[in-house]
């Protein structure tokens, strides 16, 4: 396929009238239309107004996405345990099932062709068939809670270990290759040091099995890991092996010169969730300073009952827009810094190699946008507009692997229509078998 319009390959490249050409899950070449429609004559052809990679979710919750609306206006860990714990717990596999694809879905119409998802306790492996199914490249893990945690979700240590190892051996590289298995305790409130040092163990018995968890997203959360361990949250996640290369941390927004120290020399990956971070007050994420220090820092949207929206491009303004409130300097955190992280960073923090840029050879994760919107006119500046003008419902094509997923509104071997359905039907059961108020959340 030769898909032809303004190709922003990279933060960096921008080809005013060019063409992405695609052969196989591959990209074959990238530059000038008019030279490569002579190059490739007999390839289908598509043409759209802005050609970009598609976009990484470094850290999000599909299968949270029952819950969106439930847990508005409320704290960290109120929200936590007062409604998503309870919603999670009360879903079975036909509820997982259908959060996650409707999950995936709206992952796709809005450009996210990536995604590392942070699961449930329960029913994992219906978000892996939903992953599957749907097309969508994902890292993705059943979660791990063995302590402090409600009925329903709390496990024995042995066992939850061992059912993230039978998920690995039986989805980890499934898709040829494109849904791959992150490691993914809960987080340290909620995890005891046996569970922890398992996740390690775990994923270094496997080849490409990475670990992603929370890390200081609250500073109650730090509180109480330091009052059961003695130590700061990133110190006691460094001792018990959940730091590393292949380690991918959300949201790290408390964190001492200690700490960040320990990011950099570890090389360990951070993901930022500007919306979440504020709509939970958690504060804001020394972004600034670990960018500065060389740390990888991807962007996430984190679970729509904390966003509301899984959209990639509120995220991409959220991020720079609060950089620049924090930093108080109106040049941090620009466009093209915004979408590395959007782009290349997430690739990283998903561990996918020769993805986030629209080069020969890189994987054909590609998504075409419309400018036909009068936010987009005058048009000075496409990287511009991608980063602080254009929304999810501009994506009218997205392709993952060369495969078209969605296309000008439809997506492509899944029927949208029925799994909404199921959605808001499965939505509404479970809140009410959680015994959830929500007027009073």
């Amino acid at each position: 396929m030769l898909i032809a319009g303004t190709v922003i390959a990279d933060p960096e490249t921008v080809v005013p009238e060019g063409a992405v050409v695609v052969e196989g899950a591959r990209i074959a070449a990238v530059g000038d239309a008019a030279t490569l429609r002579e190059q490739y004559p007999d390839h289908e052809r598509r043409a759209v107004d802005l050609v970009a990679p598609g976009l990484v979710g470094g850290h999000v919750h599909s299968v949270q996405s029952l819950g969106r609306g439930i847990a508005d206006d409320a704290a960290l860990l109120d929200w936590l345990f007062d409604a998503v714990l309870p919603m999670e717990a009360a879903m079975d596999a036909e509820a997982t099932r259908a959060a996650a694809e409707l999950g995936y879905l709206e992952c796709l119409e809005s450009g996210t062709t990536t995604v590392v998802d942070h699961l449930s306790v329960n029913h994992a492996g219906e978000a892996f068939e939903a992953a599957i199914e749907t097309g969508i490249r994902a890292r993705l893990g059943k979660v791990l809670m063995d302590k402090d945690s409600p009925d329903g979700l709390l496990e024995d240590t042995d066992a939850a270990l061992d059912e993230s190892e039978a998920l690995i051996r039986e989805y980890h590289g499934a898709a040829d290759g494109r849904v791959r298995y992150a490691v993914t305790p809960r987080f340290a409130v909620t995890c005891s040091e046996a569970c922890l040092r398992g996740c390690r163990d775990l994923a270094d018995r496997y080849d490409g099995v990475t670990i992603h968890t929370h890390a200081s997203e609250n500073e109650d959360e730090i509180e109480t890991v330091e009052a059961d361990t003695g130590r700061r949250n990133l110190l006691w996640l460094d001792e018990v092996g959940l730091t590393g290369p292949d380690v991918t941390l959300a949201h790290c927004v408390h964190t001492d010169e200690r700490e960040r120290e320990v990011l950099a020399e570890t090389d360990t990956v951070v993901t930022h969730c500007p919306s979440s971070n504020m709509k939970l007050a958690s504060g804001i994420a020394p972004v600034h300073d670990y960018l500065d220090r060389g740390i990888t820092v991807a962007l996430g949207n984190d679970g729509p009952p904390c966003n509301n929206t899984l959209d990639p491009f509120t995220e991409m303004r959220q991020a720079s827009l609060l950089g620049k409130v924090d930093a108080k300097d109106p040049t941090r955190l620009p466009a093209a810094t915004v979408l590395e992280m959007a782009t290349t960073n997430g690739a990283r923090a998903a561990g996918f190699d020769r993805l986030g840029t629209l080069r020969a050879g890189q994987r054909a994760d590609v998504i075409g946008l419309t400018t036909d919107r009068t936010r987009a006119t005058p048009l000075h500046d496409p990287l511009s507009h991608l980063v602080y003008a254009a929304h999810g419902d501009d994506v009218v094509f997205t392709m993952v692997d060369g495969e078209v997923r969605y296309d000008d509104g439809e997506h492509v071997g899944i029927d949208a229509d029925a799994v909404r359905e199921r959605a808001t039907r499965q939505a509404k059961r479970v809140v009410e078998a959680a015994g959830i108020d929500v007027a009073e959340v």
